[in-house]
């Protein structure tokens, strides 16, 4: 080695990773969930949008409990947790749909999109630390 010493970048926890991957499902899952709720079926917006967050939420818990946190002790507690977390992700998306698509004119489909990054990384901050902490 030289007089200048190699730096490595610190790598992401398994955990980390796992649960990024897993998020992507969710998000994934919840996406697919809401085109199909909002253009395929009619329903409004707001209506797809809980139901299809829901099943992503619930995606992501039971995969993140199995398999990456490995926890199987209070699940109930951990559910009603990370499920708060995930309904103040729809409380977030609500008032983001609200005003992109009934105040601004956007289309839901893009604002829903747009949405998921902001939503995923709040969440994820917070289920760290409470929901498997």
């Amino acid at each position: 080695m030289t007089g200048v010493e190699q730096r490595r970048l610190p790598r992401p926890s398994r955990a980390l990773v796992l649960y990024g991957i897993i998020g992507v499902s969710g998000v994934t899952l919840d996406y697919l969930v809401f085109l199909l709720l909002f253009n395929t079926c009619g329903l409004h917006e707001q209506l797809a949008n809980a139901i299809s967050t829901s099943v992503g939420i619930a995606n992501n818990f039971a995969l993140n409990a199995w398999l990456n946190f490995r926890t199987r002790d209070r699940l109930l507690v951990r559910f009603a947790r990370f499920y708060s977390v995930g309904l103040a992700g729809m409380a977030v998306t609500f008032l983001l749909l609200h005003l992109g698509s009934g105040l601004l004119g956007v289309t839901p489909n893009l604002v829903k999109a747009a949405a998921i990054p902001l939503v995923v990384l709040l969440q994820y901050l917070i289920n760290k630390r409470w929901s498997f902490g």
